[in-house]
């Protein structure tokens, strides 16, 4: 019996070729058991009139199905559905009632639903995004990224792509970690002292998993990464919350007994300060004189296009005490989730050994094509093209800020992506976001950065790593005259 080509219909919305919707049309129908084996389809000409593209198309699209097994061809017959096409099961599926249980008293612990940061997932569609960690697609190399990663599926980088390393990494990732990014921040760190994770987020929480016990005390800054809050509180340890000023954390306001401090030197999320080296000093010597240990964030160190970045905490650390999270994500792109932990050998087991029972190790066939884009000279090449992009759009940035009356809170001194800002007293950012969402401008407020159940409400963040530079302007204009309507 043949299947007719009204049985098929193109999905405008579909983000895939036309060639890929052609073939998961055809492969769902014999998934679902639409389309049995036996069963003629239609002619390539017949469906590629039907649906209005090339017939090339789908004879590409009934090709790829023929090298599967899902349809086979009868010479001038035509196309047919496979005998040895995948066969739906014989009982059909069904959904779960409501059930009995009582979800509200059996789970043994309530994980918050976001960080509370918004970012909408069609941010691209606005016009003044001033969101901040997404990609810009004006600016990453999707080239060569593209070739890295066929090249990582290559016949050479088999086992690469398909080991179980169990509890290890991908060899040539950790290596160049090791003598080219590391060195960088001025860090030596051998193979045993480097663990790859699923980005920075990853690497905090087996941190805090691996140090912190219900009994001990962690510090944090505030205000702070909300995720970090997050991953803190699930701990349950003891949480203190340690404000900040514009350098940083101060060592004098940590409190006593502290176990495990976590803090972003560097590059201070959200208010972009960088501890002075006198400070990074007196926090190290403090570790050693109370016996605690500091974790450090050092996202964003590759965005110095104003002056050199500060040397990183760990790069100071004579005493084993600094435990050191990177991350490509920020740089390449957030979805890449990759980042890696440095820090004693002793430690760097228990992580590997936590992180293998979860989740074993992050996927083989992205550390090589993240491995072969680091030491192809890509990734350099990357850097050097966002951070020229980056100082154009601050400068228009800065120089708006200021023609349009606004306050800064926090101006990185290194350059950095964001600026955090301070709306005038009463303002409330939140409603201010939701005003300029209307207007195609996003902002992030800044209450959830900070702790506690009275924050502050006048904070925002403005990123410029996702917005063109001829937008900034105006996009400023319409966040000033928001912010003078709601005073």
């Amino acid at each position: 019996m043949p299947i007719s080509p009204e049985s098929f219909f193109l999905d405008p919305s579909s983000e895939g070729t036309l060639q890929a919707q052609i073939r998961q049309m055809v492969a769902q129908g014999i998934l679902d058991g639409r389309f049995r084996p036996g069963e003629r389809l239609p002619s390539s000409r017949k469906l590629a009139d039907h649906l209005g593209v090339s017939r090339i198309t789908v004879t590409l699209a009934y090709t790829e199905l023929l090298a599967d097994d899902y349809i086979t061809s009868r010479g001038r017959s035509g196309y047919f559905v496979s005998d040895n096409a995948p066969e739906p099961p014989s009982f059909p599926a069904q959904q779960s009632g409501s059930g009995t249980v009582d979800w509200g008293r059996i789970l043994g612990q309530r994980i918050p639903a976001s960080l509370g940061l918004i970012k909408p997932a069609d941010w691209a569609s606005y016009r003044y995004p001033f969101i901040y960690g997404q990609a810009d697609q004006t600016l990453f190399d999707s080239a060569n990224w593209r070739l890295c990663a066929l090249q990582a599926l290559g016949r050479k980088d088999f086992t690469a792509l398909t080991t179980d390393y169990f509890d290890g990494d991908d060899p040539k990732l950790v290596e160049f970690i090791a003598r080219q990014t590391l060195p960088r921040r001025g860090i030596l760190a051998g193979p045993d002292e480097i663990l790859v994770t699923l980005g920075a987020q990853n690497a905090l929480w087996l941190a805090a998993q691996v140090l912190l016990t219900q009994r001990r005390v962690a510090a944090m800054e505030d205000p702070c990464y909300p995720a970090l809050r997050s991953i803190l509180t699930q701990s349950r340890c003891q949480l203190a919350s340690v404000p900040t000023d514009g350098d940083g954390l101060n060592p004098d306001d940590l409190p006593p007994d502290v176990d495990v401090v976590f803090t972003t030197p560097s590059h201070h999320c959200p208010t972009t300060s960088t501890m002075p080296l006198a400070r990074r000093k007196a926090l190290l010597d403090k570790a050693e004189v109370e016996n605690f240990l500091i974790v450090e964030d050092d996202y964003e160190f590759e965005m110095s296009f104003l002056k050199a970045p500060s040397p990183a905490l760990k790069s100071l650390d004579r005493n084993g005490r600094v435990i050191y999270v990177g991350s490509f994500s920020k740089s390449l792109f957030p979805g890449l989730r990759l980042g890696y932990l440095v820090g004693p050998a002793p430690f760097i087991r228990e992580a590997r050994n936590l992180r293998a029972s979860v989740l074993r190790h992050p996927p083989g066939h992205i550390q090589r094509t993240v491995s072969y884009f680091l030491s192809l000279g890509h990734y350099d090449a990357l850097i050097r093209r966002m951070s020229r992009a980056y100082m154009e759009r601050r400068q228009v940035m800065d120089a708006a800020i200021d023609e349009f009356g606004l306050t800064v809170a926090g101006r990185a001194t290194f350059g950095g992506s964001s600026v955090w800002m301070q709306a005038p007293p009463g303002v409330n950012t939140s409603f201010l976001a939701e005003r300029l969402r209307l207007q195609s401008v996003l902002i992030e407020p800044g209450a959830n950065f900070f702790a506690g159940s009275d924050k502050p409400t006048c904070f925002y963040r403005l990123a410029y790593s996702s917005i063109p530079a001829n937008r900034i302007r105006e996009g400023i204009r319409l966040i000033a005259e928001a912010i003078q309507q709601s005073t």
